[in-house]
């Protein structure tokens, strides 16, 4: 069971770190997913799920949630600030925060429902210019203009660039969290979720070692 695998690796980790593992969130990313996929692990007790498009969420979460208790629903793509509102009702929490325009827009709709997902905000540790994500020089006046907003923040998110040593990106958001004194650590994936535990994380996102490679289309 790729699951239950993943759950001991996690455990490991935490262990090998001095961590408590229910510190530590397991998201399993299950974007263009069959649903058949996403049930048969909803079938062995997970319930904590990320997806990277609001539409796609939209057509999945809302019958899963009718049939399974206690489902949280973590987003964790780019967010156009047109989705902002259906991204907030059908979430739980929202990791890529990356732009003043976006914070604005989270907050007026959260005076309009009356609620706000957890939030956290996406750093582009390796200041790549094809990447989501506010720079690090700027992490610092975001995150207070997002706190100005009276914003559920909890912490920060990274992606790695694809041909660099991870563990150097997650010290420095963890480095950046810490002078924020923000605790939440969404960093972390299939291939290095060992070393983002070891650096702090609490929120990793592993999709292809829990459900297998993602079909497409």
């Amino acid at each position: 069971m790729p699951l239950a695998e993943i759950q001991a690796r996690v455990a490991s980790a935490c262990d090998a770190a001095g961590r408590n593992p229910d510190d530590v969130k397991l998201i399993a990313v299950s974007k263009v997913q069959p649903n058949e996929r996403v049930e048969a692990v909803l079938a062995e007790g997970h319930r904590i799920f990320g997806e990277n498009k609001v539409q796609e969420a939209a057509g999945k979460w809302p019958d899963f949630r009718a049939r399974y208790d206690g489902i949280e629903l973590h987003l964790i793509g780019p967010l156009q600030t047109n989705k902002v509102k259906q991204a907030m009702q059908l979430a739980e929490a929202i990791h890529t925060v990356d732009r003043p325009k976006l914070a604005k827009a989270i907050a007026r709709h959260a005076q309009d429902l009356g609620h706000c997902p957890d939030l956290y905000i996406q750093v582009n540790t390796g200041e790549e210019p094809q990447k989501s994500g506010i720079l690090p020089a700027e992490a610092d006046a975001f995150v207070a203009e997002v706190r100005a907003l009276d914003l559920p923040l909890k912490g920060l998110m990274c992606i790695p660039p694809v041909d660099e040593e991870p563990s150097l990106h997650f010290a420095l958001l963890a480095k950046i969290a810490a002078r924020n004194g923000l605790t939440g650590l969404s960093m972390g994936m299939s291939s290095d979720f060992e070393s983002a535990i070891a650096l702090g994380a609490t929120h990793i996102r592993v999709g292809s070692a829990i459900f297998g490679e993602r079909v497409y289309g």
